[in-house]
């Protein structure tokens, strides 16, 4: 009986050949592990930017807004629209709806009539080409073939279709087949740098990996339509702030010189959702298309209380902050202009600190999540367009900031990699 439990129990035990097998096995699976990582931290390499044709001046917004609407005899709500678009701190917005569109299709003025059938055919068939468009500028920018992208990250608050607008666009820029698509949807202002945070993770866990990020959104389709005597003050403040655009990022680690002409290293990434508060900003899809919930009192107030606690705890690890908040240079999502003074109180930012975030805001609008990579963009290119003489002194670590939904905090840590 001993003997016969013995043999049962050694023929489950592996030999000593089997045992080596194994051994050689796992170091096998371990040796791939590390050289399928890159070696070094994700890098911004290259930064493109896109709109829609029509292009609207903010002082003639309120006067087009109301012919287009048919709503000139609702002159108390005139004012309170040419009130609130003085206060926004833009110049011109871009936007897909034209007078032609709402022409086309009449029922998107009509919050009662069901159009939101028409308004996702319409932003499947804008959504691609301006995405792509953003796209071809970056790639053109990186200087390196379409077809060596090897991941794609969409990110976009617009639409609802599937197959998404991401396979269009790999389409349209000629992608290879085994490019891999990744989508993060309906972040809205965190979907620049929410999709920036998964390109990281994936361009530093595969070696050689390009990654295109692409953001856009068109909510002007999604959300336009006539004010009516019930109007909210969070629909005012939509139609008078919100534009449409598509910003577009190549992101990889270990750049291959010296064709690739790496930005900013991506040296961490955090977010923050903080409880309790689902209701601070939310939209929602309903048959007449989209509408806001923006509290537009009570945000600006709890950016203010929780933003420097937020930056305190995820740049904590790199100690870097020795000479306060201005030692850094800020990429930040453009969210109005009183978000954008809660962040200069909060954290005692110095004049032009945020001057990238005040001239997209100035010049586009909020455009939901491109906003951030316009910002990038402009960052960007100011540092580029500097002689080398001039950029001595400048910060050489950085922050990119998103606030969205949920109330959410998206951050990364950017370092510049000319003084490295």
């Amino acid at each position: 009986m001993i003997a016969l439990t013995c043999i049962a129990f050694s023929s489950f035990w592996p030999s000593s050949r089997a045992m080596e097998t194994i051994g050689h096995t796992a170091l096998q699976v371990e040796k791939l592990r590390r050289e399928q990582r890159a070696n070094g931290p994700a890098c911004i390499l290259a930064v493109g930017t896109a709109n829609p044709e029509n292009c609207i001046t903010q002082d003639n917004y309120t006067d087009w807004y109301f012919e287009v609407t048919k709503s000139d005899h609702l002159t108390h709500l005139k004012d309170i629209m040419k009130k609130t678009c003085e206060k926004m701190g833009v110049k011109k917005r871009y936007i897909h709806v034209t007078e032609e569109l709402l022409r086309d299709h009449p029922e998107l003025l009509d919050p009662a009539t069901p159009s939101i059938d028409t308004r996702l055919q319409l932003v499947a068939a804008a959504l691609p080409d301006l995405a792509a468009a953003a796209a071809v500028k970056a790639i053109s920018e990186w200087g390196r073939p379409a077809g060596d992208i090897t991941h794609l990250v969409f990110s976009t608050s617009s639409g609802a279709h599937m197959p998404g607008a991401d396979g269009r666009v790999a389409s349209i820029l000629g992608l290879r087949p085994t490019v891999q698509r990744t989508a993060v949807a309906f972040q809205a202002c965190t979907g620049g740098a929410a999709a920036l945070r998964v390109a990281k993770d994936i361009a530093e866990n595969n070696r050689g990996a390009r990654v295109l990020v692409v953001c856009a959104d068109a909510l002007s389709v999604m959300g336009f339509h006539a004010l009516g005597e019930e109007a909210r003050p969070d629909g005012f403040l939509a139609h008078a702030i919100f534009g449409d655009g598509a910003g577009a990022v190549v992101v990889g680690a270990d750049p291959v010189a010296p064709g690739e002409r790496p930005v900013f290293e991506m040296v961490l990434t955090a977010q923050v959702t903080l409880p309790g508060t689902e209701k601070f900003i939310s939209c929602d899809y309903g048959a007449g298309g989209l509408v806001y919930n923006l509290a537009p009192p009570d945000v600006p107030v709890f950016v203010g209380d929780n933003i420097e606690p937020c930056l305190t705890e995820a740049l904590k690890p790199l100690g870097i902050v020795s000479g306060g908040w201005n030692s850094l240079f800020w990429v930040v999502h453009p969210g109005s202009p009183v978000i954008l003074d809660s962040y200069e109180k909060a954290l005692r930012l110095e004049p032009r600190k945020l001057a990238a975030s005040h001239r997209v805001l100035s010049e586009y609008g909020n455009m939901v999540g491109p906003s951030v990579i316009f910002v990038l963009d402009e960052v960007v290119r100011g540092r580029r367009q500097e002689e080398e003489g001039e950029g001595v002194g400048r910060p050489e670590w950085g922050v990119l900031v998103g606030l969205g939904p949920g109330f959410t905090v998206e951050m990364t840590v950017l370092q510049e990699c000319s003084n490295k």
